[in-house]
């Protein structure tokens, strides 16, 4: 059903094309976006352009006047694929709201993926913002495979029935299980409980091996070997370690073929950035499936009570207390303080990056940006709200790190290749073409900034215009769009 679904989707450009030529003066389109600067990253379009919008997808570009039911003047403004985030914590229309005053329309959980994958997208159906999906929890998977938490595992279900469900609870309840090396039969069952979860819609495996300590490496050899066979994505948080963990995961993809996507490669090599990237663009010229990706901001964040922070924490990080943020109140941790916060759990901001490094890595060819933002909380890491803004405001427009057009390919385009070859419908996404899912934003090129910030806390993006997502407006004149649901599930390639 869904091959045959994608062969009729498939077909829809042509069609397209061939109904514009003829009844492009005749047809009235559901929306018209009249006198935009149109920026196409495949097609390298750039261009003062009518775009004409209908069921939902992009049904026209045109230089000539478009007739429409309603008629919105972008001069001005530049009319751009919505922006896709493959790195987004949280789960409920409360991120997603400051996600989509950022310009995405698509946000994605494939660092860690998301447990009970099936009830969580059937929870999320005609109820989301913008775009959504997931990949294959491999430590929720491991956890239910070692088999000694069903306490933990009943109240993981409750949580998600009651809505509350999130990356940070995941962790609390499964931090035991990560400690744990698996047996033979239980490095089986895991990879049984994943190929399960696969077929429930996921985008592919959620490996952060950073936060699973007790995963020994026949495990994860296993796991990529699994991936290998049946090319199903690895999004991973490589282990303390920096470089040489950059090294453990890429030497598993290139032994196995499983195709790799490492996460956050600013935190995840700080002052060897550089490098972490020419390695990564060395495995993509001989041919390997490998990416990376970044966010714009000098300071990471994550749990606490997290393996991150297990003894030997400051020498790793090249960090101390006083460079810990306490999520809840914005104030800088002591080592009492710490110690006292640890047991109880709750997120950090860290300060561990330079601003050259972040400089660094968005220039590089190829780095796909992405936000790794965090579940709400009024003094949470600025990324969760600002990271695409930021970008276009601050390393485009300010400090002509990058062209427009660069940083809109790595919001847009990059990362819809990058996931196109397991989830289908992501060829439909990141490009303003006919044919193409009418997830578009638009915004002013002069004032879009990000008003997010560490020390006053989550605020929307400015300069975002509108937002489109499957054709319908999510942001009109920079205000949210009350009671309109229009975010459609992606799912990966396995969904029975």
């Amino acid at each position: 059903m869904i091959n045959r679904f994608f062969k009729v989707v498939f077909a829809l450009p042509a069609i397209l094309f061939c109904f514009k030529a003829t009844a492009q003066s005749t047809i009235e389109y559901d929306i018209v976006l009249s006198g935009g600067r149109v920026i196409d990253p495949e097609t390298k379009l750039d261009a003062i352009r009518n775009v004409g919008i209908l069921n939902h997808r992009i049904a026209q570009i045109s230089s000539e006047q478009l007739k429409g039911k309603e008629t919105i003047n972008v001069t001005g403004l530049v009319v751009a694929p919505g922006f896709i985030d493959m790195h987004a914590h949280g789960r409920t229309n409360k991120e997603q709201e400051y996600q989509m005053h950022d310009g995405v329309t698509t946000g994605l959980e494939l660092e860690w993926g998301v447990e009970h994958l099936g009830k969580w997208y059937a929870s999320r159906k005609d109820k989301a913002l913008i775009n959504y999906g997931a990949s294959v929890c491999w430590p929720f998977e491991r956890f239910l495979a070692i088999g000694d938490f069903k306490k933990e595992e009943e109240e993981l279900m409750q949580t998600m029935a009651n809505g509350q469900s999130g990356f940070e609870n995941l962790l609390n309840k499964i931090k035991p299980a990560n400690n744990i090396g698996l047996s033979q039969s239980q490095i089986d069952k895991t990879i049984e409980n994943i190929k399960q979860s696969l077929a429930e819609g996921g985008i592919g495996i959620g490996m952060p091996l950073g936060y699973v300590p007790g995963s020994k490496p026949e495990e994860v050899f296993r796991i990529f070997q699994m991936a290998a066979s049946v090319q199903a994505l690895i999004y991973t948080h490589v282990r303390e370690g920096g470089l040489m963990a950059v090294e453990e995961v890429m030497t598993n993809a290139i032994l196995t073929g499983a195709p790799l996507h490492i996460v956050h490669i600013n935190s995840a090599t700080l002052s060897n950035i550089s490098i972490g990237i020419e390695m990564v663009q060395a495995a993509q010229q001989k041919g390997y499936n490998i990416t990376t990706e970044l966010y714009p901001y000098p300071a990471g964040s994550t749990a606490l009570q997290s393996a991150v922070f297990d003894e030997g924490w400051q020498k790793r990080l090249g960090i101390s207390y006083e460079d810990l943020q306490w999520v809840a109140t914005g104030e800088r941790l002591t080592k009492e303080t710490f110690e006292s916060y640890r047991k109880t759990g709750g997120i950090v901001v860290i300060y561990n990056m330079k601003p050259e490094w972040i400089k660094a890595g968005i220039a590089s060819k190829g780095t796909i940006i992405a936000s790794d933002g965090m579940t709400y909380a009024k003094l949470a890491h600025p990324r969760t709200a600002g990271t695409f803004s930021r970008v276009l405001g601050k390393y485009v427009r300010e400090e002509k790190v990058i062209d427009l057009n660069t940083a809109i390919e790595k919001m847009t385009l990059l990362p819809a290749k990058r996931l196109e070859g397991i989830a289908p419908m992501m060829r439909f996404k990141g490009r303003i073409q006919v044919g193409s899912d009418a997830d578009i934003t638009i915004f002013n090129p002069d004032t879009i900034i990000d008003k997010a910030t560490f020390e006053k806390g989550l605020e929307f993006s400015a300069g975002i215009e509108y937002v489109m997502v499957n054709g319908s407006f999510v942001l009109r004149n920079s205000k949210t769009v009350s009671n309109v649901f229009p975010g459609q599930a992606v799912y990966g390639k396995f969904k029975k």
